[in-house]
């Protein structure tokens, strides 16, 4: 069975967002992107419109970007069972709110991998998700 990824927002503003000192990431992003299949939420969405607006992108533009998102993969909402669980993570594992959110997302999905620049590389959550930072060179 293929792996079931989840993709952080970190990695989907590096796709859009093309910036002269960032040019290896948004390589590498903007591949991983346009070339996968990915799982994200309806927090990765949010912060990554706000991630852009921030970046002074016009906002039909980060719009028009939503849609081929929500149409190009999966996109899962938070729900209870979510937020319960992003408690246990955060006390668990010491991460953020929002990061803690996020992997427990990926875990209520079946994701079994999480592509992110934010945790640590390689590191296992709850014996199902492997955190990858596609940016690392190993």
């Amino acid at each position: 069975m293929k792996d079931k990824i989840f993709v952080d927002t970190n990695i989907v503003v590096y796709a859009h967002l093309k910036q002269a000192s960032e040019m290896a990431k948004w390589e590498v992003a903007f591949e991983l992107i346009n070339n996968n299949k990915f799982v994200m939420s309806t927090q990765v969405l949010s912060e990554y419109y706000a991630s852009l607006l921030k970046n002074k992108v016009d906002d039909n533009i980060i719009q028009q970007n939503i849609r081929l998102l929500i149409k190009n993969h999966e996109v899962c909402l938070i729900t209870i069972p979510v937020i319960q669980l992003t408690h246990h993570i955060k006390l668990k594992y010491y991460f953020s709110y929002w990061d803690s959110l996020i992997l427990a997302t990926a875990l209520e999905n079946q994701c079994t991998q999480l592509y992110s620049e934010d945790m640590q590389h390689n590191q296992i959550i709850e014996g199902q998700l492997q955190i990858i930072n596609p940016f690392k060179q190993d």
